[in-house]
């Protein structure tokens, strides 16, 4: 079985219902995705679900809780719930791009070490394109770059963590190390970055997959006392985040997609350059 795309919702219909109709753009029919609702969507959000679910080519669930389960414990319900299965956790203000999960899928079966795969993104921290650590607009042309995302060679450097605008989390990787810490994070992505760096520590790999790009509004909202969590957990890794951003060794790369993306568009840009001239109309 392919991996599960998990989508826990938030209370904005319409970031929500871009999120949807890139997912039905970019992903393949008959995906695996469940849309979790830890009683957070109000009427019009549900409303897009409802609508959304009826059109749907993927193969799509929805569920909603009667009551908050808080957003850790409830996204390690779902990840519990797919034991063993590779999974796709995506903010709910992501724009997934055209090819992004089949990328994520692939960049796994290159490297049996890797336990998640960030993609690129314009608000991504260490995985943000085209400045590191900035928030970026939202590409023109997300078909354009994902297919020029696709045409870079598949390294897969590591990170100094799981970047969770979008991750893909390997199902073995997970078992071994545990489910999310319900106890010491208020926010899931803290809690992500957590058990990626509990997978890393078992020796399993944190990359980033160069071929997937994913878009969203803004960075990752931290919870009050998560960050400080982190930094007692692990006393290493805001140093190692620290460094990455400075020595910015993802620079070579990005350079490279946009040079790529500059080629690309050309063509388009400057296609009447190169056309033909009509020939002239022969007199009545």
């Amino acid at each position: 079985m392919g991996a599960i795309v998990l989508l826990p919702l938030g209370v904005d219909d319409a970031v929500l219902d871009r999120c949807l109709a890139a997912l039905d753009a970019g992903t393949a029919p008959g995906t695996a995705v469940w849309l979790a609702d830890d009683a957070q969507a109000g009427p019009r959000a549900q409303a897009v679900v409802e609508h959304w679910l009826a059109h749907t080519p993927l193969q799509a669930e929805y569920t909603r809780r009667a009551r908050p389960l808080g957003e850790v414990a409830h996204l390690d319900e779902m990840l519990r719930a797919c034991e063993g299965l590779d999974v796709a956790v995506l903010a709910p203000d992501c724009v997934p791009a055209p090819g992004w999960l089949q990328q994520l899928q692939a960049c796994f079966a290159r490297d049996a070490a890797i336990a998640t795969a960030t993609p690129w993104c314009n608000a991504g921290e260490t995985a943000a394109w085209p400045r590191l650590g900035e928030i970026n607009p939202a590409p023109l042309d997300p078909a354009v770059l994902a297919h020029t995302c696709a045409t870079l060679p598949s390294l897969h450097p590591e990170l100094p963590s799981a970047v969770t605008h979008a991750v893909l989390v390997r199902g073995n990787a997970r078992r071994r190390a545990g489910g999310l810490d319900v106890d010491s994070y208020l926010g899931w992505n803290a809690a992500l970055v957590d058990l990626s760096l509990r997978m890393a520590g078992l020796g399993w790999r944190n990359v980033l997959c160069e071929n997937a790009f994913v878009s969203r509004a803004g960075e990752a909202p931290s919870r009050e006392g998560d960050l400080d969590a982190l930094a007692t957990r692990w006393p290493g890794w805001m140093p190692r985040l620290a460094d990455f951003l400075m020595h910015d060794p993802l620079h070579a790369l990005r350079q490279d997609l946009q040079q790529h993306l500059q080629q690309a568009i050309m063509p388009r840009g400057q296609g009447d350059l190169f056309a033909q001239p009509s020939p002239p109309e022969s007199p009545a």
